[in-house]
């Protein structure tokens, strides 16, 4: 069996991974917050963890997986939508979770075994908080139940740092009723007009981060293989879900490796709406940009690196891509993918890496690998290629232009066989000779009227 190195947040070093269970390897990535689009940073979390899926799924076997992601729909910012629309929660958040569904499916990101959401596990939160207060890590104050993070030794060795250090450094929600300014909410006292649940404490809602720990509890039990998530959730919330789940749990683990992954900027800057470069999957999606694109401008950059958006690298990503749908078009996948993308993704799953050797088993020819590798990453699917598909008439129109090309050559008219070749450019196709013949794929530039211009002129 190949072995895979993953670098654990948890102890920062990159370690070779050994499932708890070959036969069921768990892991976990924290999901939206369903109130609104998911933006293009939250799509690359997503698509990190598909394909460390994907690669677990041909390493141990399709059934051999479980890959939970939640959907966080209870929140104030919910709330605060709903207030702000006059529409009821549950319209808003079904109609978000709709979105979610439909702009990660676009990217080409399978769906999770597992997407709990909050609000079918309110009993085990309250349970686990229960817990947590019969082993004193957490108490009651002023209708709030708040974890005493004095009571965790080991608090903050996930993030690095140490509880004075935080207290120093963060910003944290001032409340006369906390024994400690780090210590956070478990359950939270709600309004007549708030979402709200029986509980031992009153009429409340969970506080965000024991949201996770009950469901990956229920679903992978107290000790699972990988948790993950964007660097921005490093601290507090997976702090907080390491504190509460070892403490309620304390024979368990909790995640045994923690992936994180860095940040998306924008033509080199932070993405925010004042700068007025912010804007959503959908936006990309509306304006023409493929899932497929997308998803590979956000594979060629390591999940450990800042990812910086581009419309460059979304051109040269469409260009390449039509390409290699063109050069496999009616190709096999090879049975198994190429041992250079396993390795590269093996290690540390660096996808860059994997795009690299992609790109060399394009060059050389090996198109039944190509497509074989692409597809372990998730590209050159099927399912995704409505977006590269070339018209018949459009391609029988090329063939034409192709075996005019061909017989002005042969006749040494070099003249009309280079006016075609040019004509192909300013329309957008791209032809490449080899010594199998003429091979040609559409660039993002593709012009049809200017492609039947040049049939009329030149077409044998």
């Amino acid at each position: 069996m190949v072995e895979i190195r993953l670098t654990n947040t948890r102890t920062r070093k990159k370690e070779i991974f050994e499932p708890l269970d070959p036969r069921n390897v768990r892991l976990y990535l924290c999901g939206p917050t369903v109130y609104d689009r998911a933006h293009l940073g939250n799509a690359r979390p997503v698509l990190v963890f598909d394909v460390l899926v994907r690669l677990l799924r041909h390493v141990y076997g399709d059934s051999h997986v479980t890959y939970v992601r939640n959907f966080t729909d209870v929140d104030d910012k919910i709330n605060a939508r709903a207030a702000a629309t006059g529409r009821s929660i549950r319209d808003i958040t079904e109609e978000t979770i709709g979105w979610y569904h439909a702009d990660m499916d676009a990217l080409g990101a399978e769906r999770p075994d597992h997407e709990p959401r909050a609000t079918d596990y309110i009993t085990q939160m309250i349970a686990m908080i229960e817990n947590l207060i019969t082993r004193r890590h957490a108490y009651v104050a002023e209708g709030h139940v708040l974890f005493d993070v004095r009571s965790y030794s080991e608090y903050g060795r996930l993030s690095g740092r140490s509880v004075d250090d935080m207290i120093a450094g963060a910003r944290v929600e001032v409340a006369p009723f906390k024994r400690d300014p780090m210590d956070f909410v478990l359950w939270k006292p709600s309004a007549p007009d708030q979402p709200g649940w029986d509980s031992p404490w009153g009429r409340g809602r969970p506080g965000w981060h024991i949201e996770c720990s009950a469901m990956s509890a229920a679903l992978l039990g107290p000790t699972f293989d990988i948790h993950g998530g964007g660097i921005d959730l490093q601290f507090p919330h997976h702090e907080n879900e390491v504190a509460q789940s070892c403490c309620a749990h304390p024979d368990g683990d909790f995640a045994r490796f923690w992936l994180h992954n860095e940040m998306l900027q924008v033509e080199g800057k932070k993405m925010s709406k004042s700068l007025g470069n912010f804007f959503t999957v959908r936006d990309l999606l509306d304006k023409g940009v493929p899932g497929e694109v997308i998803r590979f401008v956000m594979l060629s950059t390591h999940y450990r690196k800042p990812m910086d958006w581009t419309e460059a690298k979304a051109s040269e990503a469409e260009a390449v891509l039509r390409r290699w749908r063109g050069l496999v078009a009616g190709i096999e996948p090879a049975p198994s993918p190429a041992p250079s993308v396993v390795e590269a993704l093996c290690d540390d799953l660096n996808t860059a890496g994997a795009m690299a050797a992609l790109h060399d088993l394009a060059g050389k020819g090996d198109l039944p690998g190509l497509l074989a590798s692409a597809n372990l990453m998730g590209l050159l699917l099927p399912t995704m290629g409505k977006w590269a598909a070339v018209d018949e008439s459009a391609s029988a129109v090329i063939e034409s232009l192709l075996n005019a090309r061909s017989e002005a050559r042969k006749a040494r008219d070099f003249a009309r066989a280079d006016a075609i070749r040019d004509g192909f450019a300013a329309a957008g196709v791209e032809v490449k000779d080899t010594a199998a013949g003429a091979e040609w794929a559409l660039t993002p530039g593709f012009d049809s009227d200017r492609l039947d211009e040049l049939a009329r002129n030149y077409a044998s």
